[in-house]
């Protein structure tokens, strides 16, 4: 498989890097008549781990923080994630999850016992962020919360009470227990994960066993006074198709989703390589990794297809996004990665290909969204810039909640994506070459309209980044490329770029 992944990514940049691709016209011909499925705004879905300075110091500083603050959350932050309208947000893991026992993490913060992180670094945990703080947060952001249980080395009693803590409205002890830590009404969750990884960090477990594990666990997890659980099991890593197979076969209806993690890591050389410092091969390369997950996504879906065809169960990727070296300097269990251009490009290509299968993708949950990973937010201090990947956000939100409209794209090197909401059309583009710029002509069938208006994201190099000492690298701004005629409109899609288009006042014929 990786001599597979590795000629993959070979064989796009060479056809990229020669511009075997290159025409001087790309068309593209959308079919709004046939758009049938709405991309679930939980596509656009996010994490937040306890792993290096996800929590603290990203989302929270506490009160006492010299910080500006609203009950310990972080203001910038706080604005910047309710701009991107982020739809959910996964806790506390990731590996933590499975190591995480969530009555250390209620009542009085300065009485709870403290933890080491094995996982990430091992640091001491004090567990001042722990259920209130984020379900809190939640409310704050507008945002559904996504609990990923612990079953790794939790027991079904710890989290059937979880489930109690949190939802019941009852006279329990679970419910009482809350009251006592002062929150009188109960929280609203649909999505619950039953374990993370298990494969992995979150037990080593075989997928038969873990099938066994989870219709146990998960029996328990109750729906409390009317509150309905969207159960998730967790699923396979990236290529493991069996993982599949054997939960939808041995749990089945069981489940409402089940989950996939799929990051794209460089490889070339066996190493993850630098964030920042990479060569135009080593781009190419890592597009052509990202654009795997198709193939990837694909196979899983036609497995799940054989025992659901009614397309009940939900695929929730609900890990993903680019994986390089750290910061040097920074710690490595920290995972703390600068965000360049080409993070950028991953991302917009990523989401363009989860519009494609939202018939079946449910949920996806970039990593992470502060100072870990493919992150949305880079923090310093009281310092705070948004990334490249951001901007990708900002941009693709108009995509939550709208119609797919399916599309015929005439050449591989461009990739485009297009829904419907409220009159408007929308249309991402993206452009990976380097150096060329894409004459594009895209069909409109039988419409009618005469607004178009642009945004893009691009830079001087893909590997232009934004930084504490200039932050403002990177940035959205408008693009005037766009010119409709009739019912065609024509597009200088520019080298290296990515653009959300918004054709108003839709009217077909």
């Amino acid at each position: 498989m990786k001599i597979l992944q590795k000629l993959t990514g070979m064989i796009i940049c060479i056809l990229l890097c020669n511009n075997v691709f290159a025409q001087p016209k790309v068309e593209i011909t959308l079919h709004p008549e046939q758009a049938q499925t709405t991309i679930s705004k939980h596509i656009y879905g996010h994490f937040a781990e306890h792993l290096g300075s996800c929590i603290y110091g990203g989302l929270w500083v506490g009160e006492n923080s010299p910080i500006p603050n609203t009950n310990g959350y972080r203001n910038d932050v706080l604005a910047a994630l309710k701009e991107l309208q982020i739809p959910n947000l996964r806790w506390p893991g990731g590996c933590f999850a499975d190591e995480y026992h969530w009555m250390d993490g209620i009542g009085n913060p300065g009485k709870r016992p403290k933890m080491v992180n094995n996982n990430w670094g091992g640091t001491v945990e004090d567990n001042s962020f722990g259920t209130h703080e984020f379900l809190n947060l939640c409310e704050l952001l507008g945002c559904e919360p996504y609990l990923s249980g612990n079953v790794g080395s939790g027991s079904v009693e710890e989290m059937a009470k979880w489930v109690e803590y949190i939802t019941s409205e009852g006279d329990s002890p679970m419910a009482n227990l809350r009251r006592q830590n002062g929150r009188q009404q109960a929280w609203k969750v649909k999505f619950f994960g039953v374990g993370n990884e298990s494969w992995g960090c979150g037990g080593s477990m075989t997928p038969e066993y873990y099938s066994d594990l989870y219709r146990r666990y998960s029996t328990y997890c109750r729906d409390y006074d009317g509150n309905k659980l969207f159960k998730i099991a967790s699923g396979a890593s990236d290529y493991d198709y069996n993982w599949t197979e054997v939960l939808m076969k041995n749990v089945g209806q069981k489940m409402q989703g089940i989950s996939l993690h799929y990051y794209t890591v460089k490889g070339w050389d066996g190493s993850k390589g630098s964030a920042t410092r990479f060569s135009p091969d080593e781009y190419y390369w890592t597009l052509g990794k990202s654009l795997e997950i198709e193939e990837v996504i694909q196979k899983h879906i036609a497995i799940m297809d054989q025992y659901d065809k009614g397309k009940q169960i939900g695929l929730m990727v609900d890990e993903w996004g680019t994986w390089w070296d750290v910061e040097p300097g920074t710690n490595p269990g920290f995972l703390f990665q600068q965000n360049t251009l080409r993070d950028a490009m991953v991302a917009a290509l990523s989401l363009n290909v989860f519009h494609k299968y939202a018939d079946r993708i449910q949920m996806t949950n970039i990593a992470q969204v502060v100072n870990v990973l493919q992150s949305m937010i880079l923090t310093k201090d009281d310092q705070m810039l948004l990334t490249p990947t951001y901007f990708v956000f900002k941009m693709y939100k108009v995509h939550q909640d709208a119609l797919y409209i399916p599309l015929e794209l005439s050449i591989p090197l461009v990739s485009a994506s297009a829904s419907q909401k409220e009159g408007k059309i929308h249309l991402s583009l993206v452009n990976a070459d380097l150096e060329k710029e894409q004459n594009i002509t895209i069909h409109l069938s039988d419409l009618k309209t005469n607004q178009v208006t642009g945004q893009i994201l691009t830079a001087k190099t893909v590997n232009d980044h934004n930084t504490f000492e200039h932050p403002n690298e990177i940035k959205i701004t408008d693009f005037k490329g766009a010119k409709i005629n009739k019912s065609e409109l024509s597009v200088k899609l520019p080298a290296k770029s990515i653009i959300v288009l918004e054709i108003s006042e839709y009217l077909p014929n």
